[in-house]
Order: structure tokens, then sequence, then C-alpha cells
């Protein structure tokens, strides 16, 4: 890594904001191509992976998933699950196998475009030009609370999924975890497993098995190839999608909301509110339950075709039957019961940086094609299906990142191109 002291009226080729695995892969692919550009980072390289997960956190996809440009998974468990520090390592090592120009601790405030070519980006260190702009951000800012969570007691501790660390953290007592994604169902595990009393509030997540016929179930999904399959096939509505609930915790397992109700979660429909002292839900906890398993019964479906299909020997497996189904479930709790909460609900984009730049849609989504906006010059990497189910993690991120830096180089080619027509026009003249 190479530091940058930005200056006011420095220009560059392109600027890449966010210094993340996506900006540092573009970074990566910018510099072999001689691409003169920045990486800005609001805080230092790669921080989310060890300010923004708990302790006990883990990747869900197998280390051989983990490959950026130039730099794939060596180390001696490819079939493992990094922890948190662990991938914070590997990333941040990657910065220092090539010369990466980074400014760390500046933010970027607003990008504009400029009356005759590329940007104007201003920053906390100042104003610079860019002919291109780069978001490397991701899609996940500012953490999410419903207007209710404002009725709740303060004896009630609250507490977002991004700022968990530990069961620690939390004062004695019972906790409710509100929300079923990846977050909400490994920290509701980590809960339990510290010995907490735990309540869950469900959401329509779905879930897959850990291992399937002798083979990690994301291994067989790579081999099949539906890591790669483009969002255009699924349509863009599959950019909203949640991801599958499962862990790679110990080695990697299921998360089975079921067996946690076994031993003692105690689980709910979808949190709607509070009132009365206390909090309630809907009547989905049955159908949402149901609904996981039937997505991780349809993939195991999908791997028994293509292993018939390619005649692969792998030896037949029995499949998964609930032991547990939901009886009576009340559709409140009282606040009274709750020591603490856990808003597991996701996170709103806050791309209030990009000014006026026509690149959101009416949602106020990035509106892009592979990265490209129809800003000339400004694209997005990084995004969760920005082209394929791959482009959220780091199975595809070395590839969308090649297809952009492709795309500015080609936009640099064509400025000198027209830097040379007019200095022969100037000859001429």
């Amino acid at each position: 890594m190479i530091a940058v002291e930005l200056r006011d009226g420095d220009h560059f080729d392109a600027v890449i904001v966010g210094g993340g695995q996506a900006g540092l892969a573009l970074s990566w692919h910018l510099v072999q191509q001689g691409i003169r550009h920045v990486v800005i980072e609001r805080d230092t390289l790669v921080h989310e992976w060890s300010d923004g997960r708990w302790d006990n956190f883990t990747l869900v996809t197998p280390n051989w998933h983990c490959r950026l440009p130039g730099y794939p998974y060596d180390g001696a468990d490819p079939d493992g699950f990094m922890t948190r520090d662990e991938v914070y390592a590997w990333v941040r090592r990657y910065a220092d196998t090539f010369d990466a120009p980074v400014a760390e601790g500046t933010s970027v405030t607003l990008v504009e475009t400029r009356p005759s070519r590329g940007f104007r980006v201003r920053t906390s260190a100042g104003t610079i030009t860019a002919d291109s702009v780069i978001s490397a951000t991701g899609g996940y800012h500012v953490p999410v609370t419903p207007a209710w969570a404002g009725d709740i007691p303060d004896a009630v501790f609250q507490l977002h999924s991004h700022e968990y660390r530990n069961a620690a953290q939390l004062p004695e007592g019972p906790v409710l975890v509100i929300g079923s994604g990846q977050s909400g169902t490994q920290i509701a595990e980590d809960l339990l497993i510290e010995g907490r009393e735990v309540h869950l509030a469900l959401g329509r997540a779905p879930r897959v098995a850990r291992f399937y016929r002798g083979k990690d179930c994301m291994t067989w999904l790579a081999e099949m190839g539906v890591y790669d399959v483009p969002v255009a096939a699924h349509g863009p509505a599959k950019r909203e999608s949640t991801n599958h609930y499962v862990t790679g915790r110990d080695g990697g397992r299921d998360i089975d909301l079921r067996e946690f109700a076994r031993r003692g979660m105690a689980l709910y429909g979808r949190a709607i509110g509070f009132s009365g002292g206390g909090f309630r839900f809907d009547d989905t906890l049955a159908e949402n339950l149901d609904y996981a398993d039937s997505v991780a019964e349809s993939i195991k479906n999908d791997i028994d075709r293509y292993i018939a299909r390619e005649g692969i020997h792998a030896p037949p497996e029995d499949r998964y039957v609930a032991r547990w189904h939901p009886h009576g479930v009340p559709h409140d709790l009282p606040a009274a019961e709750i020591a603490s909460v856990i808003w597991s609900i996701g996170f709103r984009a806050d791309w209030s940086w990009l000014g006026d730049l026509d690149v959101l849609d009416h949602a106020g989504h990035p509106a892009h094609t592979y990265g490209e906006t129809s800003v000339p010059g400004f694209h997005f990497i990084g995004l969760p299906w920005m082209h394929t189910w791959g482009s959220g993690r780091f199975h595809a991120i070395a590839r969308d990142a090649e297809h952009v830096a492709n795309m500015i180089a080609a936009r640099a080619d064509q400025q000198v191109r027209v830097a040379r027509l007019a200095s022969r026009q100037d000859v001429r003249e």
C-alpha cells in the first residue's frame, strides 16, 4: 500500500470511493494497467471486517471461495471458514501485495460532474477531480430500526446487530433478537451457546444446508455454476433477495431454528410493533419455518439432478425431517420479560454523497448494468447481485473488478486520443 495525502486540485484518472475488498480488487487491476488512481477510505482499509462483525463471526462460504485478483486463498483449510479476524488479516495483507494508492481517514462528501468532462470530488481533505469515479462502498450503510423502536421502554437495552460483539455487552436477562437473516440467526445461536434465554422473531429468510451428499452445499452450487448466472436471467428484483442462513462456526453446520426451539429458544412470527407494554408479532411463524425448509430442500433437489446428470459418485443422504412444530405461539411478549433487544433487520443505503448524479432509480437503488451507469465514467462495484450472485461475495469480485477496470481503461485511452487530436489541431493552427 502507498499512503496518499490528497491535496486541493489533484487530478486522477480514477477515484475509487471505499477501501474494502471490492475497492482494493479494482485498484489491483488499475495498477496493472497503469491507470493513475486513488482509493479513498473514510476510516481505515477493510475496517468493516474488524469493526462491523461480532467476536465469533465466521464466513459462511468456504475459504476456497476467497480469491481476489492475483491473491487466491492459499491457507491450510480451503474447505473451512475463516473467522472475523482471519478475514480481516487476509484482506488487509492483500493491500500490501501491490502498490495500492490509498488515502485513509478521508471522507467523500460530494461528487459532481464537470462541465467539460469527468467529475469534481469534494473530500474532507480538499476538492479533487477525476475522469472516472467508482463507488465501492457496498449497499449496506445505515443500520435500520423501525419507528416503533422509540416506543420501547428505556429499561430495555437496544442494540443493532452491526454493534453486537458478544453476550457480555448485554445486561443480564432474556434477549429478543428481531430478524432471521444470516446475522440474526447466527447472533441468536451465539447467545444460546452462551446460556442466555433467547427469543427470536422470524422474517421470511431462506436457509440452506451446510453439507449434502459428501460436500458443502455452496461448493456444489459453485460447481453447478449457480454463482455465475447473470442477474438479467433472474430479473432485477433478484437484487433485493435475502441471503440464505447457515453458519461456518466450528467447521460449519446447519442453522436449524426448529432445533433451537427444542433447546429452549422461543420463536415468534414477524415483529410488527410495540403496544400495551409488549412486543407484537404476526402469525407467520409456521409459514416462515416451512418456507425456509422448502428452500433448503429445493437446493438439495437441484444438487441431486446435477449429480445424476453428471454421473457423479456421491452417496445418497436422508432428507431433513422437522422435529419441532409451533403450537400456540403467543402474539405478544411483555417488555418486562425482556432485558435486551438486538435489531437484525438490515441496513439502508446512504447515497447522499452522489448529489444530483443520475445514477439511482426511482426507489433510490443504484441503476446500472454490470456496474456501468448512464453517467459516463461513473461505476458501481461490490454490490450484491451487481452481475451475479457471486458479486456481493469473494467468489466473483475479481471478475467484476476486471470488467469495471477495462471500462475505466477504455475511457482513459479515449481521453488520451482526444488530447492528442487536440494537440495536433493546435500545431496545425
